[in-house]
């Protein structure tokens, strides 16, 4: 992190955690590590985060689109001029899960070859540090939309999919069809549409006036405020 200019840490249930130790190793990082927050549980530390980019090994998705670091880079950085944006690795012993990937923005791979596919996670943290840190030399392409309210946080987004997932399943939508198959394809558009905080919470009041209609008509009885 100190050699690529990131200077903010969040560890989810970390395994082990000894900042004495760590400082002892990695000398000239105490301002990192004064700085490291630790969580409970991933959906946590990523809560009040605007863009979540999960790094994953490509044999570990299931349908999720997935871009490489270096053409990652241009929509990172300048995402990052407003909004916060969370890099995420998993465990080393096997990264991300599906789930934790359907929390993410965007997925992003470092190609490698096919005989050895494997990196461990502070091979594949320094390379992802290296692109951002070379992609703030270079001039920047990707613009995005114009906004007239600040972006949606994670935590925002993911009551959005759950009242989302509630009013298709009180409509019956999903019967014979898969409801996580579809939910992963609703996360996509929502996230191509790159919706803000007021967008999240009209396209919200969408999905719970559809409930409380039902509700009013007798349909449905009334389980929720």
């Amino acid at each position: 992190m100190k050699n690529f200019g990131l200077k903010d840490l969040r560890l989810a249930a970390p395994a082990e955690w000894d900042p004495y130790r760590v400082e002892g190793i990695a000398h000239g990082t105490g301002d990192v590590i004064e700085r490291v927050r630790l969580f409970d549980t991933f959906d946590e530390a990523i809560a009040d985060t605007h863009f979540v980019v999960g790094l994953t090994a490509r044999h570990r998705t299931a349908r999720h689109s997935v871009m490489r670091a270096r053409e990652s880079t241009d929509e990172i950085l300048t995402r990052a001029e407003t909004a916060h944006v969370a890099i995420v690795l998993g465990p080393e012993n096997n990264g991300l899960t599906n789930i934790e990937l359907d929390r993410c923005d965007r997925a992003v791979t470092i190609d490698t070859s096919d005989e050895h596919t494997s990196l461990n996670l502070a091979h594949a943290f320094t390379i992802m540090a290296y692109e951002l840190f070379m992609g703030r030399e270079q001039p920047r392409s990707f613009k995005p939309p114009r906004r007239v309210d600040v972006p949606a946080t994670h935590e925002e987004l993911e009551l959005l999919f759950e009242d989302i997932e509630k009013s298709l399943g009180v409509i019956e939508f999903f019967k014979s069809r898969k409801p996580r198959a579809i939910m992963r394809t609703v996360r996509d558009l929502v996230r191509r549409g790159d919706l803000d905080h007021r967008e999240t919470r009209l396209v919200r009041g969408m999905a719970l006036e559809l409930r409380h209609f039902l509700v009013r008509q007798g349909l449905l009885e009334e389980s929720e405020p």
